[in-house]
């Protein structure tokens, strides 16, 4: 009998507390999570910094054994200067020398990268003037262009999602969340297709170094906006119509994070998502919405009883004026 009253009771403690559970359980899966990804990177990535670590002393090495006037510490001032320079997107070799990196297309496309906080990090304001240019118009331009991606977004769900699943509802009377389930997947379907697939072929056509890997890569690091920095387009030697390139990709960056959200809105608006993530949420108290409800409606009825007595008020005080002008007509002829 104990037993089950314990039982009973934990059972009602856990089924109260539920989303708090839940939410525990989040935070710590997103931990273990971080940890997992750390624990890989360090294990695959960790060998190879290694290997180059070793490759660079031998080569440096055998630089100073060639170079006997040279002494290591005028070397390592040049590399430092050189490296410097090269994480502004300056560089020395011969063969980049040709490309600017602040003309109007590389700045328009900086300037995408920015707003839309992609970052690639490969060009950066040299200048202070710049860099507070920089900061001034990431703090309007951002909200900026998250409202703008919002509105677009919305409009583009109407037509594309919800109509679409709306249609095929009513007019063949499918279930609605299996419309939804179907047309979700077709949609990432096409999507992956035409802003991953697509463009990672054209990319290792035009880019010389890459390979389809590494540019479906760089769609991919791009469209979900981490932006690592590691693959950049346009940056090769003699890259041909390099500016006509440059805003070909800031338009597909652009097209391609529209249709990144429309995706994931559509995924968002699917019921078994919304029953998933509503597990997480601090749930509302039916007590307090009664009493919200209560206060609002006792308000507006006071409101109503306000100006209720405030229009008897001005009528009361309108009766005399009307009064005594009535009486004043009726005496007039009474006198003639």
């Amino acid at each position: 009998m104990l037993q089950s009253l314990a039982g009973s009771s934990c059972v009602r403690l856990v089924e109260r507390h539920r989303s708090a559970w839940c939410f525990g359980f989040l935070v710590l899966g997103y931990l273990l999570y971080l940890v997992f990804g750390a624990v890989v990177f360090s294990s695959v990535e960790l060998p190879y910094e290694d290997l180059l670590r070793q490759e660079l002393r031998k080569l440096k090495r055998r630089f100073l054994e060639e170079h006997e006037c040279l002494s290591e510490q005028q070397l390592e001032q040049f590399l430092g200067r050189v490296l410097e320079a090269s994480n502004y997107g300056v560089s020395v070799l011969s063969n980049a020398s040709g490309n600017w990196n602040w003309d109007f297309t590389s700045a328009l496309f900086f300037a995408s990268t920015v707003l839309s906080t992609t970052g690639y990090g490969h060009t950066v304001p040299l200048s202070d003037g710049g860099k507070a240019f920089c900061i001034i118009y990431s703090v309007i331009g951002i909200p900026f262009t998250l409202l703008f991606l919002t509105a677009v977004v919305q409009r583009i769900t109407v037509h594309v999602t919800r109509r679409p699943v709306l249609y095929f509802h009513i007019r063949w009377g499918f279930s609605k969340q299996v419309v939804a389930i179907v047309h979700a997947v077709l949609l990432g379907f096409v999507t992956v297709s035409c802003f991953f697939f697509i463009p990672a072929a054209v990319f290792s056509v035009l880019e010389d170094d890459w390979n389809f890997l590494e540019s479906f890569y760089f769609c991919f690091i791009s469209l979900s906006t981490i932006g690592l920095g590691d693959y950049v387009p346009g940056e090769g030697y003699n890259q041909k119509f390099r500016e006509l390139y440059k805003i070909g990709i800031t338009c597909y960056l652009l097209l391609g994070l529209i249709a990144m959200l429309v995706v994931l809105e559509t995924f968002c608006e699917l019921h078994e998502l919304k029953k998933f993530r509503k597990m997480f949420y601090v749930k509302k108290d039916k007590d307090e919405d009664q009493v919200h409800i209560i206060e609002h409606d006792q308000l507006s009825f006071s409101s109503i009883t306000d100006q209720a007595a405030g229009m008897k008020e001005d009528q009361k005080q309108n009766e005399p004026f009307v009064a005594t002008q009535s009486s004043a007509c009726m005496d007039g002829p009474a006198n003639h």
